[in-house]
């Protein structure tokens, strides 16, 4: 197993900090790499160490955070798993990680971001939508999962955007909750 350079993590980590501060504070468009750097108390060429500009910077904290949703479930345990359980543990991270999910979901400059998770949660809705019986019996397959998916980022969009007026547990509850009714 590699061993990972504690520096080199501490100084990534202050990276995306300082920069979905900034993101917070101000578009994305006019972010510099000299902000983040200030920001971060680091060198300019430092940034660059580790990112090729702030497009690649973004583009990595995405991608580390749609990883990490994607393997927050064993695939033994999540089959196991009813819709609340699951949501819990999604609900959890969300709220753990609120910083970068408010910015990207409530910034102008990370519009494609949302994208990406809805993405991420058309995917994952698949493999549950079963339109051979119940009340989705003959529906478009894509239709249903389409309409989960944007109401799923959309009530995660709202409860971020509001500053999580109810707890992980309490949210989960009711999103999963409306997501066994739905699916």
């Amino acid at each position: 197993m590699e061993k990972v350079d504690r520096r080199i993590v501490r100084t990534q980590e202050a990276i995306k900090k300082a920069f979905l501060e900034l993101m917070s504070e101000k578009k994305f468009d006019s972010i510099t790499i000299q902000d983040i750097s200030d920001r971060a108390n680091i060198n300019r060429a430092t940034v660059y160490l580790h990112y090729l500009d702030k497009f690649d910077l973004l583009d990595k904290i995405i991608e580390e955070h749609i990883n990490n949703m994607v393997n927050l479930f064993e695939p033994e345990a999540a089959a196991e798993m009813d819709w609340i359980e699951s949501t819990v543990i999604c609900m959890e991270y969300l709220g753990g990680n609120y910083l970068f999910f408010s910015t990207m979901l409530a910034s102008e400059g990370a519009r494609f971001f949302r994208s990406r998770f809805l993405q991420h949660n058309i995917e994952a809705f698949k493999k549950d939508v079963d339109i051979t019986k119940g009340k989705n019996l003959g529906q478009s397959e894509d239709i249903v999962v389409e309409f989960v998916a944007n109401a799923y980022v959309g009530v995660v969009e709202w409860w971020l955007k509001n500053g999580m007026p109810y707890s992980p547990q309490e949210m989960a509850e009711k999103v999963g909750d409306l997501l066994e009714r739905n699916l």
